[in-house]
């Protein structure tokens, strides 16, 4: 069965998520991604993202939502589905489309703490950069990483940030 990952979460020392406004490069990854906050509740469709018209993914992504609407096919191959019945639809829908291979989840804190907390995330890169925003969303508020089954498998000091990555045990 495919694994689902995080790649690359970039959080501050503090342990803030960067938002809006702020910028801790936070890349996502490629197709078959649960991605979440890319877009706004609009019904025209106008906004797009950073990417225009040729998103990165060139494959199907499923964005969580709680406003239904048809899926949205742009250039490169990329279809964004929109899931409005939770987080275990929306993987389920994305390890289908994966065919065998991982899954990468994308999207802010509160998506990512939902599918921790659900003991759905099978292992997840974070980089702390060596600053302090003070304040934003917090990565791990309330959450008991050991008791939810996960441990820190790698960590990799680096000259900008910390590499870390968890693993749920089996």
């Amino acid at each position: 069965m495919s694994r689902l990952r995080i790649h690359a979460f970039s959080i501050s020392l503090d342990g803030y998520a960067a938002g809006p406004d702020q910028n801790l490069d936070n890349p996502l990854g490629r197709g078959g991604e649960a991605l979440h906050e890319w877009f706004v509740p609009t019904h025209t469709f106008q906004r797009r993202g950073w990417w225009g018209e040729n998103p990165p993914y060139h494959g199907p992504v499923f964005v969580l939502t709680n406003h239904a609407r048809p899926s949205l096919e742009m250039e490169g191959g990329t279809v964004f589905h929109f899931v409005t019945n939770g987080i275990e639809a929306a993987l389920s829908n994305a390890r289908e489309a994966a065919d065998g291979r991982d899954v990468r989840l994308g999207g802010g804190s509160a998506t990512i703490r939902q599918y921790l907390n659900a003991r759905l995330v099978d292992e997840m890169h974070i980089a702390i950069a060596p600053i302090l925003l003070g304040s934003g969303e917090a990565l791990f508020a309330d959450m008991d990483l050991p008791r939810l089954g996960y441990e820190v498998t790698e960590y990799v000091p680096s000259e900008k940030a910390s590499h870390i990555v968890l693993s749920r045990r089996t």
